[in-house]
């Protein structure tokens, strides 16, 4: 995961891609969550196409290399089936991502506990624990209203997480903004 920076330079170049990345997904997020169900949408097609294309590849990587192999067979005609699924049944695509984006959100809140644990007592780890905090917070709302309310919330929290985790990545650039000031002179 994400680890500060110890070197000067290596902390400017970090600082910079942090405030442009954590900009970047403030304003996904804030889209995503002003128009969830279209978030939603966009998120089971962009889903079944990954799938699609997976499909197509590992078909062709199997009879490129084993034609006879039926495992890779069966891959592949897996996802073509869910992805046509996604794609001919959208409402049962966004129920089957909704559970899947709890447990992104489980192991969101994980990593954001691990990774404000591992800042520790510097500067910044507070906003990392909120930001794990709030997904674990959206994790359980994803259980709690399944597979109902899956439709609004991919969107509306897929947004809140980009949202807050852009918030966390600038603050912790203007953080070591700071810091990186403090050293120069």
């Amino acid at each position: 995961m994400w680890k500060p920076p110890k070197e000067i330079e290596e902390l400017k170049v970090f600082q910079k891609n942090a405030k442009t990345v954590g900009i970047i997904l403030m304003i996904i997020g804030f889209l995503g969550a002003m128009f969830p169900v279209a978030a939603s949408l966009t998120t089971v097609v962009f889903v079944a196409w990954m799938l699609l294309m997976s499909g197509f590849l590992v078909g062709y990587f199997t009879y490129k290399s084993d034609a006879s192999d039926w495992r890779g067979w069966l891959k592949s005609l897996i996802f073509f089936g869910v992805g046509i699924y996604m794609i001919v049944s959208p409402a049962g695509g966004i129920a089957t991502l909704g559970l899947l984006f709890s447990i992104y959100f489980f192991m969101d809140a994980f990593s954001g506990f691990a990774l404000a644990t591992s800042f520790y007592p510097n500067k910044g780890w507070g906003i990392w624990t909120i930001n794990a905090i709030l997904s674990l917070l959206m994790a359980m709302i994803f259980v709690i209203g399944w597979p109902h309310t899956s439709i609004l919330l991919i969107g509306l929290l897929v947004g809140f997480s980009l949202f807050f985790d852009g918030l966390a990545l600038l603050m912790g650039a203007n953080v070591m903004d700071v810091f990186t000031k403090h050293e120069e002179k």
